[in-house]
């Protein structure tokens, strides 16, 4: 993952002592680091990085209710929220869950976007886009259909990683992404019509009805707490017999949770349900991993359905 986000207080002083904090929280001396962060927000109190911080040395320090008034010290620094603090507020069980601040999501792309698919494909040993195109080959070959797409749209399209699994079987791709610094890798790849900066399901509202053959989301979903809406959008751009593949991460029960790695896991019941609601077929719905952490597999699913 990137460096964490800074942004400055505008105040030397305070801005040198959150460096000198960070450095004892890399060294593993949290207590001092926590010490020296606190005195950069004393120093700058709307030092919205500082506040952030001092809320993660807090929790690593199992001080939860001290982290959690930083974490809200750092929501009201900073209304964006581009740090995330919502998140762990939400992972602290303080916050109902609900969707991510969308600048945070596109400040952690855009510091990301250059490191992205090294860090994908080196670190995390990620293999959604393969299993994609696995899942939809088997599916088109259930369905007796050529696995040929005239037109996909790449929800989520990151730096293209998508595209270029399918780019023998697309003849022309639309990719939506939040993040520019993404869309500015993708476009590099040759392989995209047009691309659009937006979350997703604003992305889908600007496409036109019954638009495209298929609709990929590799990874995306897992920054949606709730599928129905992009669901809806989805059944509603796509042609008829049309197909809708996505991975997503997943966990033992049946509704969405926020994990440890601040991306949501849907439950496969909730996967099904949304599916349905949206007026879309289930092809099916299989669980596998496509990434790891700390070398341990994600648990994950690959979802495939059609429009009748």
């Amino acid at each position: 993952m990137p460096a964490p986000l800074f942004l400055s207080s505008g105040d030397l002083i305070a801005d040198r002592r959150y460096d000198f904090a960070r450095d004892l929280q890399l060294r593993g001396d949290l207590m001092a680091a926590a010490d020296l962060m606190t005195q950069a927000v004393e120093r700058a109190p709307h030092f919205a990085s500082a506040w952030f911080a001092l809320g993660e040395l807090k929790q690593q320090l199992n001080l939860h209710g001290e982290a959690i008034r930083a974490y809200r010290k750092a929501q009201e620094a900073d209304p964006q929220d581009r740090h995330g603090a919502k998140l762990r507020l939400m992972r602290l069980g303080v916050e109902t869950l609900s969707e991510m601040p969308p600048a945070y999501v596109r400040a952690l792309f855009d510091q990301y976007a250059p490191s992205f698919e090294h860090a994908l494909r080196t670190n995390l040993h990620y293999q959604g886009p393969e299993l994609l195109l696995k899942a939809v080959l088997v599916a088109c070959h259930g369905l007796k259909r050529p696995v040929f797409f005239k037109s996909a749209i790449d929800l989520g399209c990151g730096t293209g990683l998508a595209a270029r699994a399918f780019a023998g079987n697309v003849d022309s791709f639309i990719g939506i992404d939040l993040s520019p610094g993404m869309l500015a890798q993708a476009q590099t790849t040759g392989l995209y019509h047009r691309l659009e900066a937006a979350d997703m399901v604003e992305g889908l509202k600007r496409e036109a009805d019954a638009a495209f053959d298929l609709a990929l989301a590799a990874d995306a979903v897992i920054y949606l707490a709730d599928l129905a809406p992009a669901l809806r959008e989805i059944h509603r751009v796509l042609r008829p017999a049309g197909l809708v593949a996505f991975t997503t991460e997943t966990h033992g029960g049946d509704g969405v949770i926020i994990g440890a790695g601040l991306r949501y896991a849907h439950g496969a019941a909730h996967v099904r349900a949304a599916i349905a609601d949206a007026g879309l077929m289930l092809l099916s719905l299989e669980a596998a991993s496509n990434r790891t952490e700390s070398g341990v597999p994600v648990p994950g699913l690959i979802a495939v359905a059609s429009k009748a």
